[in-house]
């Protein structure tokens, strides 16, 4: 791979900014005064981590060095999630390890830990030391390792990360979980580092467009942006960057990132709880900073929506050579365009992972393929149950489920056909490629997976329930900071706990598609034996919060809400679906906002489920309508929801009237719909693979571009990736490794 880098950034990097300072060049936005605003914020709110303490130490001002030590000694520890404050403490190595304001005594401590650290699951040379008596989990099993997650998407940067760059800053060290030296341990992990970064730029985030993990992926490239020797390294990591700052600026609706997920928790909540909305602010613009000379910003962020200790926003902020593309800046302040489409494709097919690079049968590439969740896909459950044996994971803590099933996953056969068979339960964390489409205008957003996980694609069945979800987050609407709705399928009723659950992810995921401003969204729940979500309840449900709309009730089936100009409809296939009261005491900072959907033909208590099946006091007072002959043939939802604006109705009523007037047509047994949209025309779909068609005409929402947008057009795996926007441009070039814009941030 060669390296190419323009005069222009050439120039941008040697001084440190970027180009817009001449007279020529676009209104300042005024980034510098957020950056120092962000740093005055972090100075004066209560020392929260080692993030918050860098920013300390930054500024000359001694910091709280418990945060750190607290820091450390999870690392210490190997708990999970430790590896979060990797980038931050290697901050302080790298910049302020001769500061006048940190004693040379945590440099050496942070140092020391470090040195001793597991920064991948074969570094095994001091576990005794880690784990001098373990105790045994049942009569066979003995920990013989740490618990710590090492092979999800986020994970795994922030591991590989750490690893190559405590290894570049200390090269002659031996470290004593691996025996490497530290020049060693750049030499193995700079193939892992390299061929994440490629990943991510051709094929983007397997943990797609991620309101909490997108937040744990950027303080990783940013060390790496900022602290790598490696000029490939260093170039293709602020490449990669510009590709996240870019998916979030496309997909956010005035500051909220209420798009698809392909992992999140309650954040999808609104943008209150949105852990990437930080970091929105600081590089897209805060509307209460006082400063004459840079151009307000369109969106509604505010100096409050700095979060002292936020790990992305402080490395964002703390870097000095890495500053946003102007251009991806205006695109996420191009608030007031009468329409914008977003087309997208992320991640990869597993068969097609040989054209990636990767082979099922090659050891190595097995973290690789678990950065998907790829663990019992049928392609990769061997290579699987060879990482369990290497890596002692039988008794991991996230991994014990799979120890009653080891003879299955070891045998060469057996386990890929098991793995087949069970595949829509027990590769429901997976998440291989995904379409996603996003609708813009400027009173509402609309997200959506296209038909992910479609069944229809490969080997489809007639009939059979959809895949099992995990933390995915299919569809959602966003017509505020907090006024948002989507549906799920409830794994089971607990909030807290292993996921999925009540609102994190899906026992079943629906079918859901969208045309710009409508999506139709088919739920057939799986009711047969599954081994990894078990009893799943039949209903389905809405989160959509009465409290966080200035107008919402229900009239003529249809669920509607105003928030400010804005209208969204919503309609159950439940005829006397409903808001539940909110009287739980644990959730009182969300008003009423569940709607139970019961299904098709409600059953009751029956011979199959003599008390009622599961989740069955959500529809207990229900007579039940439809017909079906089996109990659990009674397993279907359909929901419909449209969204306007002033701009489009005169006002709210004469959108609700159109959506009263509209033609509906549902047989929820055969999850079919025939629906006249006021907007988009006739809509059908159904269940069984058929395409959706808009007046009879087929709706693509397969094999999208990598970028399909009015800034630009990307061919999925091309190298040549550009946005453009009133003159002000980038383009990256991944085989020349050439990322060329005009203007910085400034």
């Amino acid at each position: 791979m060669r390296l190419v880098v323009s005069l222009v950034l050439a120039a941008a990097v040697a001084a440190g900014v970027g180009c817009s300072s001449s007279p020529s060049g676009p209104e300042s936005t005024g980034y510098e005064l957020r950056r120092q605003a962000f740093f005055d914020a972090t100075e004066a709110a209560d020392a929260n981590n080692t993030y918050s303490e860098v920013v300390r130490v930054m500024r000359g001002i001694e910091p709280d060095e418990s945060k750190i030590q607290h820091d450390l000694d999870r690392l210490t520890a190997r708990e999970d999630t430790s590896d979060f404050k990797l980038p931050g403490l290697l901050w302080l190595l790298y910049k302020y390890s001769d500061s006048e304001v940190l004693r040379a005594e945590m440099v050496a401590n942070i140092k020391g830990v470090l040195l001793k650290h597991k920064f991948w699951p074969d570094e095994r040379l001091n576990e005794t030391e880690w784990l001098p008596e373990p105790e045994p989990v049942d009569d066979d099993w003995v920990p013989t390792t740490d618990s710590m997650v090492y092979v999800t998407e986020n994970h795994f940067i922030l591991y590989a990360s750490g690893a190559y760059l405590v290894g570049q800053l200390y090269p002659d060290e031996v470290f004593a979980a691996s025996g490497e030296t530290g020049a060693e341990k750049m030499e193995t992990f700079r193939p892992r580092v390299m061929k994440w970064l490629e990943l991510r730029y051709k094929s983007g985030f397997s943990e797609w467009l991620s309101n909490v993990y997108y937040d744990e992926d950027i303080p990783a490239v940013v060390a790496l942006a900022e602290l790598a020797e490696d000029p490939e390294i260093k170039q293709l990591a602020s490449m990669v960057l510009d590709l996240i700052f870019a998916d979030m600026a496309l997909n956010q609706y005035r500051g909220t990132f209420g798009s698809t997920h392909g992992r999140t928790y309650e954040q999808k909540f609104g943008g209150s709880r949105d852990s990437t909305r930080s970091t929105a602010a600081l590089l897209f613009g805060v509307t209460d900073l006082d400063d004459p000379e840079a151009k307000p910003s369109n969106l509604p962020f505010e100096l409050a929506d700095f979060r002292p200790g936020n790990m992305s926003s402080t490395m964002v902020a703390l870097a000095e050579e890495y500053r946003l593309p102007r251009v991806i800046y205006d695109i996420a302040n191009d608030t007031e365009r009468e329409e914008m489409e977003n087309r997208q494709r992320m991640g990869i097919r597993l068969d097609e992972a040989e054209s990636w690079g990767l082979d099922v049968n090659h050891f190595e590439d097995g973290m690789t393929f678990m950065t998907l969740e790829a663990y019992t896909h049928y392609l990769t459950i061997g290579l699987w149950a060879e990482m369990l044996d290497a890596y002692g994971w039988w008794v991991h803590d996230d991994y014990s489920i799979f120890r009653d099933f080891q003879e299955v996953l070891r045998d060469p056969v057996v386990g890929p056909v098991f793995a087949k068979g069970a595949e829509k339960d027990i590769t429901r964390n997976m998440r291989p490629e995904v379409n996603i489409y996003t609708y813009r205008t400027p009173g509402y957003m609309l997200s959506t997976a296209q038909d992910y996980r479609d069944p229809h694609r490969v080997d489809y069945v007639a009939n059979e329930s959809g895949y099992g979800g995990d933390q995915q987050s299919i569809w959602q609407a966003t017509l505020g900071k907090d006024a948002v709705v989507f549906t799920t399928h409830p794994a089971n009723e607990d909030w807290g706990g292993d996921t999925p659950r009540f609102w994190t992810g899906y026992g079943t995921m629906p079918r859901a598609i969208q045309v710009k401003n409508v999506v139709v969204s088919l739920y057939d729940v799986e009711t047969g034996e599954t081994l990894y979500v078990q009893d799943q309840p039949l209903y389905t449900h809405a989160f959509f919060d009465k409290s966080q709309f200035d107008e919402a009730y229900k009239e003529g089936g249809w669920f509607f809400g105003r928030y400010e100009d804005s209208y969204v409809a919503l309609w159950a296939s439940d005829p006397d679906a409903d808001w539940k009261v909110n009287d739980d005491p644990d959730h009182q900072d969300l008003g009423d906002h569940e709607i139970v959907a019961c299904p098709d033909g409600y059953p009751g208590a029956s011979s199959t489920y003599p008390d009622g099946y599961p989740g069955h006091e959500a529809c207990q007072n229900r007579q039940g309508y439809g017909e079906c002959e089996d109990p659990k043939d009674c397993d279907k939802t359909v929901w419909i929801s449209e969204l306007g604006s002033k701009a489009d109705y005169v006002d709210f009523d004469a959108f609700k009237q159109a959506i009263l007037d509209a033609p509906l047509t549902v047989n929820v047994q055969s999850l079919t719909v025939d629906y006249e949209s006021p907007s988009q025309g006739k809509l059908v779909v159904g269940w069984n693979g058929e395409p959706l068609t808009q007046d009879g005409t087929p709706v693509e929402v397969h094999d999208y571009a990598r970028y399909e947008n009015p800034y630009g057009s990307s061919a999925f795996r091309d190298d040549v990736i550009s946005f453009e926007r009133e003159g002000r441009r980038l383009e990256l070039d991944y085989a020349q490794l050439k990322r060329e814009y005009d203007y910085l941030l400034d």
